[in-house]
């Protein structure tokens, strides 16, 4: 419980500010603001290093088998060389089970306290190795992988904790239950233990690791449950350093490391499915693809699926009064990490009469290249770009710009086509900027899906009503995350909130400012609704850990020398 006590006044904050959504974090939101920054920087930067000079990864856990790792570098093009320690996934599986055991039978708090300690080592002794990680593997540029997948990762990582506590904390231990049947008064002694539901696979992303990853572990580590880690096979090292730092701090509190283990793979050789259906899965935490997050839910059974997949998140602009300002905040969003966000909006749906403002009606046309204008005006400039769009990801991704681009040549109008920007501090970094491109809602099979990547669809619409139509509905069937809106008028603006809910996609209204459109707050923005096909479940609610255990009872009679007289 020294743990516990340890972090007491850090999570009753977090719990005061789930509960009163308010902004609060525990954590500086840029790297220079970071305690002793320039010595923190230096050691990440080395940390990072040794990996690379040291080419194997080493973790000590059961059933190593082999050393595989294929992890390309977006910003120098070239393998990071690192090999990781791949295990006989029934030995990783026997090694959990053995290790869950006095996990589970542990108080609540006493789990709640060593991850709260582990979540203290990854911030003050991991951090800027992970965003290191992060950059070279998911190619996000050096402040997003301090905020987005370092801090605000564990932001969510402490929000999950809360979520389980509540939870594990509203089943009682104990209860004396009496009523009287007939003549007789009937006393029964009744306990109730929390009991987890077993194993579970935790799959990161190859965009952003740590972010649905961190939280998910804790929230099945909290209920007892130990984690299989799956990282993707292009951002292992992000999680390697996470799987570690789980075992050490584990193991120094007196519990087994092996609740904590890496299971790696190939894209030739890939072993998600094998895990999924593994007779011992009884969690599964999937980020990625649609089509593989369809596969899950569709086969995870018996295991619980949480899933986060993707959707086309939609913009609707009606009417704004500083329409300038209303596609700055677009563009920008539109560009932040080259758009392989969740959360970045894909089509834009307006009125083919155009956008109503105070000076006028602004015409479609003319609101189509002023939007292209504001993207031109961030990534012209090399240094700003880099800042913004990082880099692409996966080579996939360049594929698809290619073959989007020439769908948009024959069947719409291109308004901006995507090409490489010179990254000023990396001369081979993987790049491009946008593609955007005007369409008809004719071209419905080019934008009904997410396109991963910068790139963009302005969608012509016949009026107000039917761009919120085409919106939802395609929020509705395709899935959507977050959703966006500009209006002036409040009638509008309310048949928007009501239509974007029975979509079950998070709305953002009329926001303009430094900013970024789908900037998530932890301990106050929702996350996933799970009401779409964008994902099952939320990351930000009690649904999202109560799965993860279930109560049993036991009840006997009370001693009659125990039993309280009747009246």
């Amino acid at each position: 419980m020294s743990l516990f006590a340890k972090h007491k006044e850090r999570f009753e904050l977090a719990q005061e500010a789930c509960a009163k959504r308010h902004c609060w974090s525990p954590y500086p939101d840029m790297p220079d603001k970071y305690p002793e920054a320039a010595l923190a920087k230096k050691a990440g930067q080395a940390a990072f290093e040794d990996h690379l000079a040291r080419s194997k990864f080493e973790i000590d856990q059961p059933g190593i088998e082999n050393w595989i790792g294929e992890e390309i570098s977006p910003y120098t093009q070239k393998a990071l060389g690192i090999v990781y320690p791949q295990s006989d996934i029934d030995a990783l599986f026997q090694s959990a089970e053995v290790a869950m055991d006095s996990w589970a039978q542990a108080p609540y708090q006493v789990r709640i306290g060593i991850l709260m300690e582990v979540i203290e080592t990854l911030y003050t002794d991991h951090l800027f190795e992970v965003l290191h990680s992060v950059m070279h593997t998911a190619g996000q540029s050096y402040n997003m992988a301090y905020a987005g997948s370092g801090v605000n990762a564990l932001d969510r990582s402490i929000e999950a904790l809360v979520y389980a506590e509540q939870a594990m904390k509203s089943v009682t231990p104990s209860a004396l239950w009496s009523r009287r049947f007939g003549s007789s008064d009937i006393q029964l002694q009744k306990t109730y233990r929390i009991v987890p539901k077993g194993t579970a696979v935790c799959f990161s992303c190859a965009s952003f690791p740590t972010w649905n990853a961190w939280p998910s572990m804790m929230a099945s580590l909290a209920t007892g449950n130990p984690v299989i880690v799956k990282p993707h096979p292009a951002t292992v090292l992000p999680m390697a350093i996470t799987v570690k730092a789980f075992r050490a701090v584990l193991k120094a509190s007196g519990f087994d490391p092996n609740l904590v283990t890496l299971a790696i793979d190939t894209t030739t050789e890939p072993i998600g499915k094998v895990l999924i259906k593994h007779p011992k899965t009884a969690i599964v935490d999937f980020t990625g693809s649609v089509k593989f997050g369809q596969w899950v839910e569709q086969n995870a059974h018996p295991a619980v699926a949480f899933t986060e997949t993707a959707g086309c998140n939609t913009v609707v602009l009606e009417s704004a009064d500083d329409l300038d300002a209303a596609l700055r905040n677009l563009a920008t969003t539109m560009c932040l990490f080259s758009a392989q966000m969740c959360t970045s909006p894909q089509n834009i749906y307006i009125p083919q009469s155009g956008v109503q403002t105070l000076a006028g009606t602004v015409p479609f046309d003319e609101v189509a290249q002023r939007l292209a204008n504001a993207v031109e005006a961030l990534t012209s400039d090399p240094k700003k770009a880099a800042m913004i769009l990082a880099t692409i990801q996966s080579s996939q991704t360049l594929a698809l710009l290619k073959d989007m681009t020439a769908q948009a040549s024959k069947r719409g109008k291109l308004l901006l086509t995507p090409k490489p920007y010179a990254h000023p501090d990396f001369s081979d970094a993987r790049t491009s900027t946008l593609l955007m491109m005007q369409v008809t809602t004719k071209e419905h099979d080019l934008y009904s899906q997410e396109r991963f990547g910068p790139i963009s669809f302005l969608i012509r619409c016949q009026d107000a009503n039917d761009a919120l139509t085409q919106a939802t509905q395609d929020a509705k069937n395709h899935g959507g995350l977050t959703a966006f809106l500009y209006s002036t008028c409040e009638e509008f603006i309310a048949q928007a909130e009501t239509a974007y809910a029975r979509a079950g996609a998070q709305l953002t209204i009329n926001l303009v400012g430094a900013m970024p459109l789908n900037f998530a707050a932890a301990y106050s923005d929702y996350h996933v609704t799970g009401l779409n096909p964008a994902g099952n479940a939320t990351l930000t609610n009690l649904a999202f850990v109560t799965g993860r255990f279930g109560i049993v009872q036991s009840r006997r009679p009370v001693a009659p020398s125990l039993a309280t007289p009747s009246a």
